[in-house]
């Protein structure tokens, strides 16, 4: 018998030493595939994806609850603090009201005079956030709409409040969100209401700072920043936050979206606008625009001969 517990040993321990040397090279291989940037790839993960994330939503079920339940936790301690800071904040709703009132019917007159028409394109579709898969290198989530609801690479995302990021990456029933919080997000804003533009640039922080301003000293904590839509990124006017100034000095964006609870976002449809590629798309050739008067120019062209008689 001591001999067979000897044997059992001898090969137990080879075996298990085998066993993890394999596990430990699919994890670093799954881990390699997963960094490489290539189209490929992206779509070999957009598959995988689409496969797997949905199937294990039974298995996420219990670590959601236990996460939610700590967030619970953590935020009761800030209730209080916020009902205060509500209660100043409705005192000074009620007194810009009636002045929010008045403004939109004027604006409502200034419409109707100028026949202006927002542009009914910009329409959204409403995706459940599938799974965080945020890290120290990458900040991400997935949502439950992908190509077979349309979605396109490139199309901003917002939860309601404020910008929250991206379309990269999408699957048939899956999409991927580039959070503005991401190293690779570089989104061109505008400052209000000094006008300055500036980027921002993600740094995997809560605050990702504001570079190429044109005028730092124009810009004041608490000014509201809003998508340029410079470049094509984003639509124009989409709220992203508010200036805010770190401990050294550096001036950083306070996002607007509550990235502490992203269930819901709405990924906005832009088709983008028409390009004017040729001079002919933006001037008419001559006689394009009104009837053909060949009656008129007919009587100028006798006319002239005329005049220059009679001043002769």
């Amino acid at each position: 018998m001591a001999r067979d517990k000897s044997q059992t040993d001898e090969y137990r321990g080879p075996l298990r030493r085998l066993l993890i040397g394999v596990l430990v090279v699919c994890l670093l291989g799954l881990f390699l595939l997963w960094r490489i940037d290539s189209p490929r790839v992206e779509r070999f993960r957009a598959r995988v994806v689409d496969r797997v994330v949905p199937s294990f939503d039974w298995a996420m079920a219990p670590v959601t609850g236990v996460v939610n339940i700590a967030r619970d936790f953590q935020s009761y301690q800030r209730l209080h603090q916020q009902n205060q800071e509500l209660r100043r904040e409705l005192q000074q709703m009620k007194a810009w009201k009636e002045a929010a009132l008045q403004l939109e019917q004027e604006n409502a007159r200034l419409l109707d005079l100028n026949n202006v028409r927002l542009d009914p394109r910009l329409t959204y579709v409403t995706g459940v956030v599938l799974a965080d898969s945020g890290s120290p290198f990458r900040q991400s989530v997935i949502l439950n709409i992908g190509a077979r609801d349309g979605i396109v690479d490139g199309w901003a995302a917002m939860d309601g409040l404020g910008l929250v990021g991206r379309i990269s990456g999408v699957g048939e029933n899956t999409s991927r969100v580039v959070l503005l919080t991401d190293t690779s997000s570089r989104i061109p804003v505008i400052i209000q209401p000094s006008g300055q533009r500036a980027l921002i640039v993600g740094d995997n922080t809560s605050a990702p700072p504001i570079d190429f301003l044109e005028d730092k000293a124009q810009v004041r904590p608490g000014d509201r920043i809003v998508t340029s839509g410079d470049g094509g990124v984003f639509p124009p006017g989409l709220l992203a936050g508010q200036v805010a100034l770190d401990p050294g000095g550096r001036l950083r964006i306070r996002l607007a979206a509550d990235y502490e609870r992203l269930e819901f976002l709405r990924v906005l449809r832009d088709y983008g606008r028409v390009g004017i590629d040729t001079p002919g798309q933006l001037i008419a050739p001559p006689g394009s625009y009104g009837p053909q008067l060949p009656e008129a120019g007919a009587e100028t062209g006798a006319a002239a001969p005329a005049t220059g008689g009679g001043n002769g």
